[in-house]
């Protein structure tokens, strides 16, 4: 699938580091370095705008190497790119962590994974099929 882009950063297009891979990184857009400290957030920006063919979405999703490691993630993970959005791509990020992280220009920072959407309409109704789970829901089928 193709997928328009403009480039306004100073780096390479988000690419997949594996055959394999569900999601490119993303990077940090800056001229300079900024500091998260402990349970601060930052926009940070990523210098591309998309074009996501209708019927798609891109979804911003957290680094597992900087949750892990450094306890950075996404707040809104994860982050939805609509079809019809023009503007910049830009990353929530927050430090979960006790210590302050700082994000380099250039620094992979998130990951981005376009999906096929579909819209619904509802249909309303008295009451629901049966299954098996029914209301059971918040652990309820086990560890």
């Amino acid at each position: 699938m193709k997928v328009k882009v403009i480039n306004r950063s100073a780096f390479a297009l988000p690419s997949y580091a594996t055959p394999l891979s569900a999601g490119m990184d993303l990077k940090a857009n800056l001229t300079e370095p900024i500091v998260l400290e402990p349970l601060q957030r930052a926009l940070v920006p990523t210098g591309l705008f998309l074009g996501i063919p209708e019927g798609y979405e891109a979804q911003v999703r957290p680094r597992s190497g900087l949750a892990a490691k450094h306890g950075i993630t996404v707040l809104n993970s994860p982050g939805t790119i609509d079809a019809d959005y023009r503007g910049e791509v830009k990353v929530i990020l927050v430090n979960l962590s006790s210590e302050s992280f700082e994000i380099k220009p250039g620094e992979r920072i998130a990951q981005l994974v376009v999906a096929r959407c579909e819209q619904v309409a509802w249909e309303e109704v008295p009451e629901l099929d049966e299954t098996r789970r029914g209301e059971g829901g918040f652990g309820s089928t086990g560890k």
